[in-house]
């Protein structure tokens, strides 16, 4: 098993048990840029762990979450995973769809992540 892979299940199955914050601090580089689909970049750790940390706050029911897939790229030091997530969120209120989460790694840690709803 390759050494990206590794990491990339770690920082799924952390985020499967709930422990979303404490693998974005161990798994996010300080300069990584994260990208929603149509929305405009969120640049840098600070920036983003607020967005997380909101949404985690936000969270009234977590129904489930479920990798339904994941592909390494070692070479290109991509991963893509394939997400079902099922909540209720304060701001959003009932949510339950398919994203697929592309992410380019540099030095161990993501660097930039997409996201794209299916």
């Amino acid at each position: 098993m390759s050494d990206l892979k590794t990491k990339v299940d770690d920082l799924n199955n952390r985020i499967l048990q709930g422990d979303i914050l404490g693998a974005f601090e161990d798994y996010y580089a300080e300069d990584v840029v994260m990208i929603d689909a149509g929305q405009p970049p969120r640049e840098g750790k600070d920036v983003n762990r607020q967005y997380e940390e909101v949404f985690v706050n936000g969270l009234t029911e977590f129904r489930g979450a479920e990798v339904k897939s994941s592909v390494v790229d070692e070479a290109n030091s991509k991963a893509l995973t394939e997400w079902h997530f099922d909540f209720t969120h304060a701001d959003f209120g009932d949510q339950k769809y398919d994203q697929v989460a592309v992410q380019t790694w540099k030095d161990g840690q993501i660097v930039e992540e997409r996201f794209y709803k299916l």
